[in-house]
């Protein structure tokens, strides 16, 4: 028998040659060339300029030159629990690999076994039995069986395309989470900037109102001012105050959040005070070309694994349309004591093959390919439609950046402007030539053009933040990294 199993084996290998259904071809690059209708984005954002073709660093957040910042995204990917989730399921996806190649080979099941039985005769009529009949008799067993199923039609093989493929997924999903980990643990850090910003900007502007209480109360004691004018005053210096509660409320919840980033809870670990006079706008951006952008995005790339699975899962359900071809065989040793086991007399073996061959299913095997083809051109629609949203994205940022160079411009000019009225205002006030509401009003004007400058100001680096997220944020690099937890196996999907 083992010397049938050692030429039907290879033979049976031979016969899986054929390998049904469509081979998958990634899709076409885009035929843009452009990521904003008139390219006018493209060409920069006020004293920003943009690099075209240049890469993206995965530390990208260094650009911004702050220690505290680079710091804090070393605790945050270190400690997430979010890439330690997304690292297991990929270390799953690929155990799943590994599994459904087993079909490719011979399942091989050694048993053995032993039996001791009591025979009574008294059923049959013997209540005494003869001498040649012992009423004991033992049955030991030792033996294997190896089974294997031919993969003429290839079903084996697109099964392990499409869970290679799922896997590959599941690679650019754990680069997805590192992504989105550090784009949101930027932001968050640039949130808190920017409140410390605001914050200290409404400092000021209480200051500037108790010193104007201060100069009507002066005035009031000269006689020149009423009390009318000591409580418009007050009020605005009590409406101020209340600028700062809301703000410290936003940077508690940033903190927090970035805690949380960090997998930290947020009563063990608190991050650094950022600042944005320590933070360097960076003057120089990476932009890429669409069509690079396409092999640059995890989202987009886990998209066109997940359309190589589903052209793949069409070859498993065409080849389950056609005859399956099953071989077995199995080696016992079988004797009554052990001392006879392994003799050669005691050898039994059994050596067959099995054709099925699908002849009605009440039409289940044709629904399920059309099903498959079906789930096909769904999957394409939704990687055409991640695509899209992508360079839609990016767009925005561009634009964005864009009109924040504009907005901090004519903000600048909008705090020159009220703190040049508010200067005139008060002089004015102190000369009796215009009552304290005026001086109010052209205090809020000033408060407002100050808060409105942090705000643009803080806008940049945000936007800043968001393109180099949207451009894919350099995860290859940190996948270099990562080369114990990504095996070399997960690669941009390619044609079989």
């Amino acid at each position: 028998m083992l010397r049938s199993l050692k030429f039907l084996i290879p033979a049976a290998f031979a016969l899986g040659s054929c390998t049904l259904g469509p081979n998958f071809k990634p899709p076409s690059g885009p035929a843009e060339s452009a990521l904003t209708p008139d390219h006018a984005a493209e060409k920069g954002a006020g004293d920003q300029h943009f690099a075209i073709g240049q890469k993206i660093a995965a530390d990208w957040w260094t650009l911004f030159r702050s220690d505290a910042l680079n710091s804090t995204l070393e605790t945050a990917i270190a400690g997430s629990r979010t890439i330690v989730a997304a690292r297991a399921t990929l270390a799953a996806a690929q155990e799943s690999v590994i599994q459904t190649e087993g079909g490719l080979y011979p399942q091989i099941d050694v048993n053995a076994g032993g039996l001791r039985q009591h025979i009574n005769g008294t059923p049959f009529g013997l209540p005494k039995l003869p001498p040649q009949f012992p009423p004991y008799s033992n049955n030991f067993r030792l033996g294997a069986a190896v089974s294997y199923m031919v993969d003429v039609w290839g079903e084996t093989r697109r099964s392990i395309e499409s869970s290679q493929a799922l896997a590959d997924a599941q690679g650019y999903e754990l680069d997805a989470a590192y992504l989105t980990l550090t784009g949101t643990a930027v932001t968050e850090a640039l949130t808190l900037a920017s409140l410390h910003a605001q914050l200290a900007t409404v400092a000021s502007i209480i200051a500037d109102d108790e010193q104007n209480l201060g100069l009507v109360e002066t005035e009031v004691r000269a006689g020149v001012a009423t009390q009318l004018d000591i409580e418009t005053a007050r009020a605005q210096l009590a409406a101020d105050r209340t600028l700062a509660p809301p703000l410290r409320q936003q940077q508690d919840v940033a903190r927090h959040a970035l805690a949380v980033l960090a997998g930290r809870a947020p009563g063990d670990w608190s991050p650094p005070d950022f600042d944005l006079d320590q933070l360097t706008l960076p003057a120089e951006l990476p932009l890429s070309l669409p069509s690079d952008i396409v092999r640059q995005r995890p989202d987009i790339l886990a998209s066109e694994a997940q359309l190589h699975s589903a052209n793949a899962t069409i070859g498993v359900a065409t080849a389950q349309l056609y005859p399956n071809i099953t071989l077995s065989g199995t080696l016992t040793q079988q004797a009554i004591s052990l001392e006879t086991l392994f003799e050669g007399r005691t050898t039994v073996w059994t050596m067959g093959g099995n054709l099925a061959y699908p002849l009605f299913h009440g039409g289940a095997l044709e629904a399920q390919k059309r099903r498959a083809v079906d789930n096909f051109n769904a999957a394409l629609a939704t990687y055409e439609e991640t695509v899209l949203v992508s360079f839609g994205q990016v767009a925005d940022v561009l634009d964005a950046l864009q009109h924040d160079a504009e907005q901090l411009t004519e903000q600048q000019a909008a705090v020159t402007a009220a703190q040049s009225s508010l200067d005139l205002t008060r002089r004015a006030y102190t000369l009796g030539s215009v009552g304290v509401l005026q001086v109010v009003d052209a205090e809020r004007q000033a408060e407002q053009a100050r808060l409105g400058y942090v705000r643009a100001r803080a806008q940049r680096y945000l936007d800043t933040a968001q393109l180099m997220v949207a451009l894919g944020g350099g995860w290859w690099d940190w996948r270099g990294h990562e080369a114990a937890a990504q095996p070399a196996t997960l690669q941009p999907a390619a044609a079989h």
